[in-house]
């Protein structure tokens, strides 16, 4: 077991996994398990590093077994949850909106009346118009009342505000014309860049853009970003046009959206599907990936990244210029780190939103590991 590691043990199997952005003072994160049980959980764990711990507190996620979960960047303690709901012979998948309370510690002599704690609220969304397969509802990330919801072959706008839902993305059937032939979105997330007006989904083994101004309207696109399916992708909070993608022939891939023909940098280490891919938000060098190779992989990619921008000069006034250079040293690229203390297929890995160099990973059996990035990579880069 590496010095570095924490293990949480939940007791039922879980694939959703989300940092609880909005907090900025302890590490924590959300995890929800997938169990065909009728009930199913939600954890709140916070991490103490000074004392090696972790705390949790536990919710009833009473709807359905959990797929995803999205954390709301601008309420901490706001979350979407995606979950599957059992329909005589079918499975539809259903999002929902989930508070916490405003006070999670009960007054003074007051006992839990259960073994959950309640919640503030939860709202579930009217998604039934658009399909059947809700995939991910992603949170705008500046523009508070704004949703993405991605179902089916459909991604749709919600302006929470205006209390309206519009369509700005619907694939079209295959040249079969049948609609049971028709490939749905894996799954979709907001571009950090571009004023917030493009949404990236991920369709097959292909990637795609659209400008939610204009429905139907793909920005750009890139076309069998992998050989089979892609699964995951984040976009480089540092650095516009680059964006981060893993699918299931083991790669992990980055990408500049302006270049789409050939990835700018490429890794095959995982030797099995690639579930998560995520930037270090800070040191967008620093690449985390997760797979059912039971593995989590820290990878470097310094030559693509915005610290080696900064170093070259490039653009000097985004990124603080010498400042940036002198803090921020660009390591080689290539395998930095194995994480292999999971048993089962790891589904997500997330960088904490708080501290730059600690992460967490949950494989399916219900095994939650909170990670460091070894030391003497991190004080490579800020020494």
């Amino acid at each position: 077991m590496d010095e570095n590691s924490l293990i949480y043990g939940l007791e039922l199997q879980a694939r959703a996994l989300t940092p609880q952005y909005g907090e900025s003072n302890e590490v924590c994160f959300f995890i929800a398990t997938n169990s065909l049980k009728p009930t199913n959980q939600l954890h709140l764990i916070s991490y103490d590093e000074e004392q090696g711990s972790i705390q949790s507190k536990v919710f009833e996620h009473a709807l359905g077994e959990v797929w995803k979960l999205n954390s709301c960047p601008h309420n901490s303690r706001l979350l979407a949850s995606v979950y599957n709901v059992q329909k005589g012979a079918q499975v539809q998948a259903h999002a929902a909106l989930l508070t916490l309370p405003e006070d999670l510690s009960l007054p003074d002599g007051q006992e839990l009346k259960s073994e959950y704690l309640p919640w503030g609220q939860v709202e579930v969304l009217d998604t039934e118009a658009f399909g059947e397969r809700v995939k991910t509802i992603e949170f705008h990330p500046s523009q508070e009342q704004t949703l993405a919801c991605v179902v089916d072959n459909k991604v749709a706008v919600m302006q929470r505000a205006e209390a309206s839902t519009r369509v700005v993305a619907d694939v079209p059937v295959t040249s079969t014309g049948s609609a049971k032939h028709t490939v749905p979105f894996t799954t979709g997330k907001w571009s950090h860049h571009h004023q917030g007006h493009q949404f990236l989904a991920l369709h097959d083994c292909s990637l795609s853009a659209y400008d939610v101004r204009d429905t139907q309207h793909c920005a750009w696109s890139i076309s069998d970003a992998h050989s089979q399916m892609v699964r995951d992708l984040d976009c480089n909070p540092n650095k516009q046009c680059h964006l981060l993608t893993g699918g299931d022939d083991g790669y992990l891939r980055i990408w500049d959206c302006r270049m789409p023909k050939a990835p700018v940098f490429e890794r095959s280490d995982h030797s099995h599907w690639v579930w998560s891919v995520r930037f270090n938000t800070f040191h967008d060098q620093l690449v985390l990936s997760s797979s059912s190779d039971c593995k989590v992989l820290l990878t470097c990619a310094g030559s693509v990244s915005s610290e080696t921008q900064a170093q070259a000069g490039l653009d000097g006034a985004h990124f603080g210029g010498g400042e940036t250079e002198e803090r921020h040293k660009v390591l080689s690229d290539g395998l930095l780190q194995t994480f292999d203390q999971h048993e089962d297929s790891v589904y997500c890995a997330e960088w904490s939103n708080v501290d730059p160099w600690i992460f967490a990973s949950l494989s399916y059996d219900g095994r939650v590991i909170i990670s460091k990035v070894p030391k003497q990579y991190k004080y490579q880069i800020i020494f």
